[in-house]
């Protein structure tokens, strides 16, 4: 019996001490699979604080001497590449001044909507400034900064067809939406029984709807009424659908050093009435001196 005592004492003791092993090189593992996670975040211009971090914090975006800023490439006037091959839009003359502030070059990274959380997330860009919509839903997974523009929801349709209520769209009818915008949650929550035809990208969606592949295109109004004006045959049936948003810039969550400075500068751009002169620099050939004051947000 004691024979037998001893040796289950020794094997219990044999079993301990290889399962401590083998979580002392597992956690060796993490750590080594930690480092080249954040090796490779520094090699793509989005260094963290730790390799947990997801996110660069001030100091070391002007210790870099780069700022990534996630922006629209085909939303004119808000974000696009011009006849030069040059950024250009409402948000990006923003975008410059940040840039101007902070000291440090612009690196723009060209998003999509449905990409803009994930963008920020994994650290490729810094800020999104992409006519990112505040929502709840959307500040549980980044920290949005003080608003700088008012938007609501807008539907525009062919002049022959106008769409001027929800209600006149028909059961087989399809509503042309871009995925991961604020017109693609608003119409799925209230709306359940209007198809929606989705697409990634706003080109996409434009072309599908100038190819007549719906009805009307639901997006922000802004947008919206920028596409009838541009755009001969088309007409903004319904200016304003559901609450009235804002515009903001958006850090990853938890990236407090980030979204301070940026809301100083706001505060300080507001004193300027700046973004009055970037609306009359960008978007007054487009809407007007009407919407000025309706659209622009200074703190």
């Amino acid at each position: 019996m004691k024979n037998n005592l001893l040796k289950k004492l020794s094997s219990g003791l044999l079993i301990t001490a290889l399962t401590a092993t083998v979580f002392v090189g597992c956690g060796n593992s993490s750590a080594d699979a930690g480092e080249e996670v954040k090796d490779a975040s520094v090699e793509a211009g989005a260094d963290a604080a730790d390799s947990n971090a997801g996110f660069r914090t001030l100091d070391e975006i002007k210790e870099s001497g780069t700022i990534n800023i996630g922006v629209f490439s085909d939303k004119s006037p808000f974000g696009y590449v011009d006849e030069n091959g040059e950024y250009a839009g409402y948000d990006v003359y923003f975008a410059e001044r940040i840039g101007e502030d902070l000291g440090v070059e612009i690196n723009y990274v060209s998003t999509e909507a449905a990409n803009r959380i994930e963008y920020l997330q994994t650290g490729k860009v810094d800020i999104i400034l992409a006519n990112f919509t505040v929502t709840e839903e959307r500040a549980q997974e980044v920290d949005f900064a003080l608003p700088y523009m008012n938007v609501a929801l807008g539907v525009v349709s062919p002049s022959d067809a106008v769409i001027e209520s929800l209600d006149d769209i028909g059961e087989d009818d399809q509503v042309i939406v871009i995925s991961g915008t604020t017109a693609e949650t608003y119409l799925t929550k209230n709306y359940p029984y209007i198809k929606l035809q989705k697409y990634d990208a706003y080109a996409e969606a434009k072309t599908a709807f100038e190819n007549g592949n719906g009805v009307a295109w639901a997006n922000d109004n802004t947008e919206v009424i920028a596409f009838a004006i541009e755009n001969e045959g088309y007409t903004v049936g319904i200016p304003e659908l559901g609450d009235q948003d804002t515009i903001a810039p958006a850090v990853t969550k938890g990236n407090e050093t980030l979204l301070n400075w940026l809301n100083e500068e706001l505060d300080t751009l507001g004193d300027e009435n700046f973004f009055h002169a970037d609306y009359e620099a960008t978007l007054l050939d487009t809407y007007g001196a009407d919407y000025e004051d309706t659209l622009v947000v200074e703190q």
